[in-house]
């Protein structure tokens, strides 16, 4: 890791634990700002046919967990929920690696009588933990994808330009190193199918880079449906207003935003809403990167107000624009302050031992290192103290919220993980 990214990478690590305290350990503190509104609640409930849909996708996603370990066979085959979907036809998996920059996943075709769709899904990482250190929260300017000339015209009449916009480094990374075998695949689906619709859905930082694809195939024209679940901050406030406008979401304050027609027509969500960034009580995932480093959720949030899975059509809401005081940004905008603040003192207080110091070198090590007399000067140029670094890493073992999205995901076993789902 570069020495720049140093201070930037201690903040982020400690700033999990101060997460964790405010929002796994007070979870009634986390209720309160959805307490405050909650006589709107049945004003801003999904429908029962949204509801049972994005169940579904999370099911779909979470099979993306097997690729990489036990893997998904053709036709449609897995140790996860992938018996659940007997329509569906596996036509290309990819894994680029193992960290960050990198990107896995699967596309399948579902076949009538199911929905006619192209569905993409995109893996998170299996630890957070495994990544905090390479976590590059620095931003760089986002150039959006330049159709060809002959397409340039009719696409600069339908979509808006990005102006002063930028994106999360290591997100842009993971979606470049993709790309290539994801459009691929997904154009010659498009011409063999060319009446089925195109279905984005992501967990983690899988819903990022989910956000990156969708940007570039609703500029395609392929009028992708996109659905992340605990999806990061992806980008700037330049960024999330135009996501906004591209999928007709409005800008973060809620303003543009689409009118929704009345909850008693059929299926009006799935219609005007191609764009749902579902969220959850306690998950810390969509607050990050901070605001202080130059990010900012975008709208289209869907809230799980339940802690505990399952969730009922009664704990699932709509949220207005970005900071939905009902929503993750009720809970966590003034967590975020106090967090900091934690960071900070943290920081300032602490010692580094050299018999305390763990060596990041190995990403897998979790031992404490010898003082630099007893390694000859061969120490890792990147350590940090052990009380700063491996009890915040394990924090992420027990942040059930942040994989609770209507069932437990991120294992690829049988029926999914067993630890959580339909009771």
């Amino acid at each position: 890791m570069r020495s720049d990214m140093i201070l930037p990478a201690i903040l982020f690590i400690t700033l999990l634990g101060s997460l964790y305290t405010l929002f796994v350990q007070a979870p009634d503190y986390a209720h309160s700002a959805i307490g405050r509104h909650e006589n709107n609640n049945t004003q801003r409930t999904i429908s029962r046919n949204l509801f049972n849909s994005l169940e579904q996708l999370a099911r779909l996603v979470d099979i993306s967990y097997c690729v990489g370990s036990s893997g998904i066979q053709k036709p449609f085959k897995c140790l996860s929920h992938c018996a659940d979907f007997e329509d569906l036809e596996l036509k290309a998996t990819w894994n680029t690696g193992l960290f960050l920059s990198d990107s896995c996943g699967y596309i399948a075709l579902s076949h009538p009588p199911s929905p006619k769709r192209i569905l993409v899904a995109f893996r998170g990482t299996y630890s957070i933990a495994d990544t905090i250190v390479d976590l590059s929260a620095y931003p760089q300017a986002y150039a959006p994808y330049d159709p060809k000339d002959e397409h340039r015209a009719h696409n600069e009449r339908r979509s808006p330009r990005c102006l002063n916009c930028t994106v999360h480094a290591g997100f842009m990374t993971s979606w470049q190193n993709t790309r290539d075998i994801i459009l691929h695949h997904v154009s010659a689906a498009r011409e063999q199918h060319p009446d089925y619709a195109l279905v984005l859905i992501g967990h983690s930082l899988g819903g990022a880079v989910a956000a990156l694809a969708g940007i570039e195939m609703e500029l395609r024209g392929w009028e992708p449906q996109v659905t992340t679940f605990g999806e990061p901050k992806v980008g700037n406030e330049g960024l999330a207003n135009y996501m906004g406008e591209l999928f007709g979401l409005g800008k973060i304050d809620g303003a543009g935003a689409a009118p929704r027609p009345s909850l008693h027509e059929e299926d009006p969500q799935d219609r005007r809403w191609r764009y749902r960034r579902v969220t959850h009580v306690n998950d810390p995932v969509p607050l990050l990167p901070l605001a202080e480093w130059g990010y900012e959720m975008h709208a289209g949030e869907i809230f799980i107000s339940k802690t505990d899975i399952p969730p009922s059509v009664s704990d699932v809401e709509y949220c207005e624009g970005a900071h939905d005081p009902r929503c993750i940004s009720g809970v966590g905008e003034d967590s975020l302050t106090t967090a900091l603040h934690a960071a900070a003192v943290t920081l300032q207080d602490a010692e580094i031992r050299p018999s305390e110091q763990v060596d990041l070198s190995d990403r897998h090590a979790s031992r404490s290192v010898a003082p630099p007399d007893e390694r000859h000067e061969q120490r890792s140029p990147f350590q940090l103290p052990w009380d700063l670094t491996l009890p915040r890493y394990r924090l992420w073992g027990p942040f059930f919220a942040h994989r609770d999205y209507f069932w437990r995901l991120g294992v690829c076993v049988p029926g999914g993980d067993p630890t959580g789902g339909w009771k």
